[in-house]
């Protein structure tokens, strides 16, 4: 009898053993398919987004330029007259974000020069180009806020006081002219671990982009979000665009210590400008497309050789990248690098990276 009911037990665990495998399993398949069902829901509404954000702008105009800043220029050692006007006329680019770097332009309190900035707008306009402004104190190239001097030392709120009053003055200045098509405000203003620049303030900027409208109810400001990573810009200002920075392959020198590609697609960008304007009913455009090198820190594009350039840009690469951008579904384009191709084909002798753009523009303005 004992050993009849040793047998029934060992019986009975063993089917209780089966059971709770069978209920695990059946636990972890749930949970399995459950997960590829979000994945699913989740690439479905990307598509859906990313495809309604394309179509709803594929028939607006297409505008492809470049970022041309001066003193990146004399960094480089090129001249930076001859650099724009052979973007212009040797590229054909028509389209120039240009900047208003407030150390340059107020270097005393109430003392403006206003002189290479007007020789750049009558340069874009004498092509019959267009101009997006830089406003503001932070704006394109390193250290990101270019503030003079006589302004480093004040409290912050006399300095926002300060920053304001000379955007007016930029504004008063330019608002008029036919070249201008929008301004950029505080470039990635939030974007604290890049850049020698004061603690941002919403406030501040809600105060800047309010006082800027006013001098110029015309014509649209733009803000730009911090980096590649997503998020949806829902908080106050609220611009009339958003701006988008695109960087594909950069030196990391947090983490990997090597060249690290973004595995972001363009559809990602369209997606994620979708849903911006679908909870603001804003659209958004490419500020900054990366069509330059991004060497490891301790070398610098200008130290950097053609080799060490090429890792993480050359011309094969810079060709795809601009079809890249245009596959986002964004239909205004800014190249970031201009500088440099001038820098390369007349420093360097080499100007393989010049002609791609010079091949890709062709094309563009042939459909123009």
């Amino acid at each position: 009898m004992k050993t009849k009911k040793k047998a029934s037990g060992r019986k009975k665990t063993s089917v209780n053993l089966k059971r709770e495998l069978w209920t695990v399993r059946n636990k972890w398949q749930r949970a399995a398919l459950l997960l590829i069902a979000l994945w699913m829901l989740f690439y479905a509404q990307v598509w859906v987004i990313s495809t309604w954000y394309v179509k709803k702008h594929q028939n607006e105009p297409l505008h492809i330029g470049v970022t041309f800043i001066p003193d990146y220029a004399e960094y480089l050692g090129v001249d930076p007259h001859e650099t724009l006007l052979a973007l212009r006329d040797d590229l054909g680019i028509k389209r120039f974000r240009l900047v208003s770097y407030w150390s340059n332009i107020e270097p005393a309190p109430g003392q403006y020069d206003f002189s290479e900035l007007d020789w750049e707008f009558n340069a874009v306009e004498a092509a019959g180009g267009q101009v997006s402004l830089a406003i503001g104190m932070r704006q394109p190239r390193w250290p990101e806020c270019h503030i003079p001097d006589w302004a480093n030392n004040i409290t912050p709120a006399v300095r926002q006081a300060d920053i304001e009053k000379f955007n007016k003055a930029v504004i008063d200045r330019y608002k008029d002219r036919k070249a201008l098509v929008s301004y950029q405000l505080e470039n990635e203003y939030f974007l604290t671990v890049f850049g020698q620049c004061p603690k941002p303030s919403r406030a501040y900027l809600i105060s800047e982009f309010n006082a800027a409208k006013a001098a110029d109810p015309k014509h649209p400001i733009i803000l730009s979000l911090a980096n590649n990573y997503f998020g949806v810009p829902t908080g106050q200002p609220r611009p009339d665009q958003f701006g988008i920075s695109v960087y594909k392959r950069v030196w990391d020198q947090t983490v990997t210590k090597r060249y690290f590609e973004y595995p972001f697609s363009p559809r990602y960008y369209a997606w994620r400008s979708g849903l911006t304007e679908l909870l603001t009913g804003k659209s958004s455009m490419l500020h900054e497309l990366q069509a330059e090198p991004w060497p490891p820190k301790d070398v610098g594009i200008k130290d950097a050789s053609i080799a060490e350039q090429n890792k993480s840009m050359d011309p094969a690469r810079l060709k795809t990248r601009i079809q890249y951008g245009i596959d986002t579904g964004y239909r205004d384009l800014d190249l970031w690098g201009g500088e440099w191709w001038y820098w390369r084909k007349t420093k360097l002798n080499d100007p393989s990276l010049w002609n791609v753009i010079k091949q890709e523009m062709q094309q563009y303005n042939s459909k123009g």
